[in-house]
């Protein structure tokens, strides 16, 4: 039989073991999602129900990458939402607890949606040129205070937490191959402008932060509208699924993203 002591020996190891801090597990991050319907993940054409209107979906990056780091996910983004919508309806979610913070929003607040549709129409009909001049003033001189703002409320609401800005794709390779859409190479060059002045100002907001930039650029060319394979939607029934990721699109979202966060 073992001693009294010996007894009491073996409790005082088991009772160090428990309270090493080597035996802990880490808790799981608060990943915070924010942002448009590209951040949604419209184009997917999956919804989670109770998310009504903003169309959130299980297949979104957001959702995809909380799944494979293991992050407790606090899932805000939602369709049609401009920098002031993220502001005053999604930047409450992001608090002292935040660990990771993704954000993604400016292409409603220069009007992008109604300039593909205005682009799309036949020459005779539409004013391209002036939709994406209009565009390209909304983000020269508009869109970096409203970023800036966001990103500092953003900041100061979660101060250690990481935060990853997440740009837009060029939506066109040169080939409009969708019937009921009528853009000229000339349009879809300006329109892939308009997306790379949309990410420089994006990248230059968040470098001012301190905010990580991630650009999907590289990694869609090739797999635009038309593309082989196709990783955005072209025209689309419903139309409030065109011109935005699909499946596979959101998945190499997932892929550029999650070694950001």
């Amino acid at each position: 039989m073992k001693s009294f002591a010996s007894l009491l020996s073996a409790a005082a190891l088991g009772a160090a073991m428990l309270l090493s801090p080597g035996v802990a597990h880490a808790a799981a991050p608060n990943y915070v999602a924010l942002g448009d319907s590209y951040a949604s993940g419209v184009g997917t054409r999956t919804y989670i129900e109770s998310s009504g209107s903003c169309q959130r979906s299980t297949k979104a990056y957001a959702y995809i990458d909380a799944g494979r780091i293991g992050a407790n996910l606090t899932f805000v983004a939602c369709s049609g939402a401009r920098v002031a919508d993220v502001t005053a309806n999604q930047l409450s979610s992001v608090t002292s607890s935040t660990n990771i913070v993704s954000v993604q929003v400016g292409g409603n607040d220069a009007g992008f949606s109604s300039v593909i549709t205005e682009c799309a129409k036949p020459s005779w009909l539409g004013d391209c040129s002036s939709a994406v001049a209009n565009a390209n003033a909304i983000i020269n001189n508009t869109l970096p205070g409203r970023l800036n703002s966001l990103y500092s409320s953003i900041r100061s609401r979660a101060s250690s937490a990481k935060v990853v800005v997440v740009g837009y794709p060029r939506l066109f390779n040169g080939t409009d191959c969708n019937a009921g859409t009528f853009f000229s190479p000339d349009e879809m060059t300006k329109l892939n402008a308009t997306a790379n002045l949309l990410n420089s100002k994006l990248s230059a907001s968040a470098s001012a932060a301190g905010f990580t930039f991630v650009d999907p650029t590289s990694k869609f060319i090739g797999h635009a509208v038309c593309g082989s394979p196709e990783w955005i939607n072209g025209l689309s029934n419903p139309v409030s699924e065109s011109y935005h990721p699909n499946v596979t699109g959101q998945a190499a979202y997932a892929d550029l993203v999650q070694p950001a966060l």
